[in-house]
């Protein structure tokens, strides 16, 4: 009986747990829900209670726990209609709000006071209206506000000082009024209140800012910015007393000439007032002409937008465009063959890889219908495009940030930098991983699809330490690579003259050479010791199994494990097999998979215990020029 109390309390611990791990953000999901229920959309979204609201409703992020959402951004979305009370106040957990380049309207809800956690409100480019809320002491986290380009009116409140963590505040082109606020914001680094309809002396604290984030206003940079008429007069301060005193003839032709004007005024004035329908107010008048002005502008810069926004593939959760990219704080991860990669980290620290393509060759037609059909790859063992964005002068791709780095940093990096020898189970997952993801590839576009770059700097490790492959496809649609850099890469396929036409068989190729890589430690072109000479892996690698030193081939690091011997030995053969000369002697993804694959299955579970083993009294020979590449430009040629 006790026995079945110990089963019975277990599991209702295991079923407290799955349902801690399996919880979704209810409360938040019906806010969202109560949001979209009460808005008007010109295109709908995918938000609806069958689907996990953390992982696919579009434009939401959670915690990490997927307990509370933290951020709702949700730009060019064809939301309008005011913001509805009660919905989005319910997050209570938002850090980020972001519903730029829509068209909502009103005021702003007096519940966002609940939003305590709010770090960005990005509200930008709407039509909301209404005085700015009047205490910023309820978001004491504030840290980027952007409400430009809306026709919020009123005066700016003194209260933002509160926001004492405020990097951003941009307010621009609005109806806004009054003085400037003596505001003390010590970390603020950007500031627009550019046309509006302030007036008055730019207080001390902001004047460290250009001129530029106050035109379009009635202010002055001096202490005394009031007009020379209204400054106070001295005392016993008037003309000289022998100021000379006009003629009574004077005084009225002076009197009449006034009246005439004064007449020809009210005539022009009341012609004026027909023709125009009514007087209307300078301020009044300003405030159209700033309105048309600045709706022109958003016209011009929505109409660019959409030519040129960035295209999300479906099953990608982010939201993000192209300003939240140019503010994000950016990282070089690389440069290679067709452009540079950086890790970029989002206001709400979303990360991720941008890559940035040099020399484009194709058109934008044909670059977008490429990329289309790269997005539509799914698979465990390649990088999914997440997203990319297309302008004249900017291509731009989206991947997931691996924090591992790439293999090639893993092998060839410092030890510090790679933690340490990578061990033969990980080579192993890399070889299968890698061998899996270009023999899906090798199944897309009717099976006429190749990779293109196949090299240990464009494989990764996914969760689960397999390889993963990216940069598929990208090829076609760059400029042609000179023969001379491709031949210097180590990955290039004999017959490979266009690097704009790859081909399967070169894919074979380039992951032959991969796995020479992971056996010999080596970088497929090298220097000697000396550096007299630069090594070709793959000749190196013919030239010391022609000379039957086979086990001379492998990394010092792996020797160490005497029990992989064999296996090493095996994928050895399938790796020359790959690089073999003549493309019609390779064999095929499927089959390579195949084999790779069944070496894993030999593999025990059980990692052996590591002996030092000293690699034999002799070493291998010194490579010869038939097995090695010189640098100079004759044996380049071979």
């Amino acid at each position: 009986m006790e026995g079945k109390f110990v089963v019975f309390l277990t599991i209702l611990l295991l079923g407290s747990i799955c349902s801690n791990v399996l919880a979704k953000p209810e409360e938040d999901e019906r806010a969202l829900l109560d949001f979209l229920g009460n808005v008007s959309l010109s295109r709908p979204l995918n938000w609806n209670k069958d689907s996990s609201v953390c992982q696919s409703w579009t434009g939401v992020l959670c915690n990490k726990d997927q307990s509370r959402v933290i951020a709702l951004r949700l730009p060019r979305a064809g939301i309008s209609g005011p913001i509805p009370p009660s919905t989005l106040s319910r997050l209570s957990a938002l850090q980020i709000l972001g519903l730029r380049w829509n068209s909502m309207s009103g005021s702003l809800p007096s519940d966002f006071s609940k939003l305590k956690n709010l770090t960005g409100l990005h509200l930008q480019s709407n039509s909301f209206s209404g005085p700015l809320p009047s205490d910023w002491s309820v978001w004491p986290n504030l840290t980027v506000v952007n409400l430009s380009n809306n026709e919020f009116n009123g005066s700016i409140p003194s209260s933002i000082s509160n926001s004492t963590y405020l990097t951003t505040l941009d307010l621009a082109n609005n109806s806004l009024s009054g003085e400037i606020p003596d505001l003390y914001l010590p970390n603020l680094q950007m500031l627009d209140l550019s046309n509006n309809d302030l007036a008055g002396r730019v207080p001390r604290s902001l004047q460290r800012f250009p001129s530029q984030a106050f035109v379009g206003n009635n202010v002055s940079f001096e202490d005394d910015a009031s007009p020379p008429a209204l400054r106070t007069k001295h005392p016993g301060v008037g003309p000289p007393k022998n100021a000379s005193k006009l003629s009574e003839p004077a005084l009225i032709g002076i009197v009449i000439g006034g009246c005439l004007l004064g007449v020809v005024a009210i005539a022009l004035f009341t012609i004026m007032f027909c023709s125009r329908g009514g007087i209307k107010r300078r301020g009044l008048l300003k405030s159209q002409k700033r309105q048309e002005v600045s709706q022109k502008k958003r016209g011009v810069a929505e109409s660019e937008e959409k030519d040129n926004k960035i295209v999300f593939f479906e099953g990608c959760n982010y939201t993000f465009d192209l300003e939240d990219l140019l503010r994000a704080s950016a990282e070089v991860l690389g440069k290679g063959t067709f452009g540079a990669s950086y890790k970029a980290a989002l206001e709400d620290a979303t990360t991720m890889v941008v890559k940035r393509l040099k020399e484009v060759s194709a058109g934008r037609k044909e670059f977008e219908q490429q990329m289309e059909m790269v997005g539509r790859i799914r698979h465990e063992n390649v990088a999914q495009l997440r997203a990319y964005y297309c302008s004249k002068d900017e291509k731009l791709l989206v991947y997931d940030f691996y924090g591992e780095g790439s293999v090639s940093s893993l092998l060839h990096g410092d030890r510090c930098e790679r933690r340490g020898a990578l061990d033969w189970e990980t080579r192993l997952k890399i070889a299968i991983g890698t061998a899996r993801g270009i023999a899906h590839i090798h199944t897309q576009n009717g099976g006429k699809l190749a990779h293109g770059n196949m090299k240990s700097s464009n494989i990764f490790l996914n969760p689960e330490g397999f390889g993963c492959v990216s940069d598929v496809a990208l090829a076609p649609v760059m400029d042609q690579i000179p023969l001379p850099l491709l031949r210097i890469s180590g990955y290039r396929a004999p017959e490979m003259t266009d690097s704009r036409k790859p081909s399967q068989a070169s894919d074979v190729y380039g992951f032959g050479v991969l796995l020479l890589e992971l056996l010999t430690g080596k970088s497929p072109m090298h220097a000697t010791s000396s550096g007299d000479e630069v090594i070709h892996l793959v000749r190196w690698v013919n030239s010391v199994v022609r000379e039957e030193w086979t086990a001379e081939v492998f990394d010092m690091e792996l020797l160490r494990y005497p029990s992989i011997e064999e296996e090493m030995v095996e994928m050895l053969q399938i790796g020359m097999a790959c690089v073999a000369r003549m493309p019609e002697q390779r064999p095929k993804m499927p089959d390579v998979l195949r084999k790779v694959e069944e070496i894993r299955r030999e593999h025990t579970a059980t990692e052996p215990s590591p002996e030092i083993k000293s690699p034999g009294s002799t070493s291998a020979p010194s490579p010869t020029r038939e097995g090695a590449e010189t640098a100079s430009p004759s044996a380049r040629q071979s």
